[in-house]
């Protein structure tokens, strides 16, 4: 199976400035690739008959016959894996149901993350070493943090660049082994702020991550001040720029939080149980007012779904998706009784009969119950 690791990179500035040429030249070929491949599409739309649809191999064979000289002191294979790039974003266009559904846009350079991808790379003493091109004499190796797992055999490396740092994403051809079976079971009711399940709660939004979150927030207000006040002059200045890197800094903390915090919870349930239940949520969709979404974002429900469906399939566990319609919130896992109507219960509770947001009284069999507790019960009788 293909695992990534992600390093941090620390080139010299011989390298830094390689790194720079190659992703600008990455957006070079993306735009370069899109712009054709709208000039063939186009064509096509006119004429079928004498021109063909656009693929990859039309499209690549088009930009390697109009190179310029410039272009032979870069990597060969960043302007392919670009064009192949291109190609998967075209079928996903036909694809709605992609998360991410549009039509190929062109990159911009003002964009703060920047990057490109090769399959030439290799890891010599424990250190990345990039395909060189013909004619090059200064090349170098990129020394990275240590503290990562490298067994395997690169297949692929993405580079990116943001905020003034570099990373890598090292795709690693590994062999995993099943965990061992517990033959225990158990289900996931994902809300904002925590997830229940049968062992107990987690807290998405620990004190650390509020902390940091109204650090951002009093960050953001500080810049804001300072570009009402002096216009588009304030970002050239010292003051502006120190405060604009404690943000990123920040926000960096509070990703890798996050992805700790995830990374271990998915980690426990694919170790302690065999089958997992969670709900089929359309969170898009959840997204009602800007306070909603902002809470949904931070709770992470579709980084959750991820990290979990991947890890199920590594260890051999079973991962069962309840339907969206499944009223796992409004049935009753004492009697089976489903709440409808004015009867349900909603994001604040249930003003017809003075309930909370947090709880469940049946009005079948009289039984009160907490609400996530229940809702995590209905999950399980889906086994």
């Amino acid at each position: 199976m293909i695992r990534t690791q992600k390093v941090r990179l620390s080139p010299n500035s011989h390298m830094r400035m390689v790194l720079n040429n190659l992703c600008d030249y990455r957006r070079y070929c993306w735009n370069k690739a899109l712009a054709t491949w709208n000039e063939l599409y186009g064509a096509h739309c006119l004429n079928a008959d004498d021109n063909s649809k656009p693929n990859q191999r039309l499209v690549r064979n088009e930009l390697v016959a109009n190179k310029a000289d410039w272009q032979y002191g870069l990597s060969a294979r960043t302007l392919q894996l670009a064009v192949t790039d291109l190609g998967i974003a075209w079928q996903n266009f036909f694809d709605q149901a992609q998360p991410d559904w549009g039509r190929p846009k062109f990159k911009s350079k003002r964009a703060p993350r920047q990057g490109f991808k090769t399959d030439r790379a290799k890891l010599v003493a424990g250190k990345l070493r990039l395909d060189k091109p013909r004619g090059v004499k200064n090349w170098y190796d990129i020394r990275f943090n240590k503290q990562v797992d490298l067994s395997g055999i690169l297949k692929s490396v993405s580079i990116y660049r943001e905020n003034g740092i570099y990373w890598a994403c090292l795709n690693l051809d590994v062999t995993i082994e099943p965990k061992i079976k517990t033959s225990q079971v158990t289900a996931v009711d994902v809300n904002v702020g925590h997830l229940n399940y049968t062992l107990g709660v987690l807290k998405t939004l620990p004190l650390k991550l509020m902390r940091l979150y109204s650090r951002i927030k009093f960050y953001q207000r500080q810049l804001a001040r300072k570009r009402q006040v002096n216009g588009k002059q304030a970002t050239k200045t010292k003051a502006y720029l120190a405060m604009k890197n404690k943000l990123q800094r920040d926000y960096r903390k509070v990703v890798d939080c996050q992805h700790d915090l995830m990374h271990k919870f998915t980690t426990m349930l694919v170790t302690q149980f065999d089958t997992i239940v969670i709900e089929d949520l359309a969170v898009k969709k959840m997204q009602m007012t800007h306070v909603a979404s902002k809470g949904l974002h931070r709770s992470m429900f579709g980084y959750f779904r991820q990290l979990l469906t991947y890890k199920c399939q590594w260890y051999g566990k079973k991962l069962v998706l309840a339907s969206r319609l499944y009223p796992s919130t409004q049935r009753c896992s004492v009697c089976g009784y489903i709440k409808q109507g004015e009867d349900k219960v909603g994001l604040r509770g249930n003003h017809r009969h003075g309930t909370r947001h947090n709880e469940y009284d049946c009005y079948h069999c009289g039984a009160r119950l907490e609400r996530d507790e229940n809702a995590v019960a209905n999950l399980l009788a889906l086994i």
